[in-house]
């Protein structure tokens, strides 16, 4: 089975769960949605399959979305998906996609759901918070 992470190198929680996936012992491919952007149809089927909106995908912290008037609650989402489209950091992170589903794995250790070898052990995060992922 394939994991596919659209991942954020400069964000810890994105670093975690690409770490418990490579722990996993899954394949996967690593997307840096900062270098390569977004398409519509693309984050219109990831928010779909991870039963997101717009509204719900914004990252608010540590972007310009206050800056660009996106989080008041009457912008609507055409008006979201315009602004992650032109500017992808505004799309909260990681997103992993495999066989068993579509989640944004905030925290990190939501990707356990998705792997099909979830348990191998205890994981340390970056912060030093210990997961115990079960017996491998």
């Amino acid at each position: 089975m394939t994991a596919v992470i659209h991942h954020n190198p400069n964000c810890g929680t994105s670093r975690n769960t690409l770490k418990m996936i490579e722990a996993s012992g899954e394949d996967m491919h690593v997307i840096e949605y900062l270098e390569t952007g977004w398409t519509r149809p693309q984050l219109l089927a990831l928010f779909a399959g991870a039963k997101l909106t717009p509204r719900l995908a914004l990252r608010t912290s540590k972007s310009p979305a206050e800056e660009l008037g996106l989080t008041d609650p009457s912008v609507s989402d055409e008006t979201l998906l315009d602004a992650m489209l032109e500017h992808p950091i505004l799309v909260n992170r990681p997103i992993v996609v495999t066989p068993k589903g579509i989640r944004l794995c905030r925290p990190s250790e939501v990707v356990l759901e998705l792997l099909e070898k979830p348990h191998f052990g205890i994981f340390t995060k970056e912060d030093g918070e210990m997961i115990d992922t079960g017996r491998a």
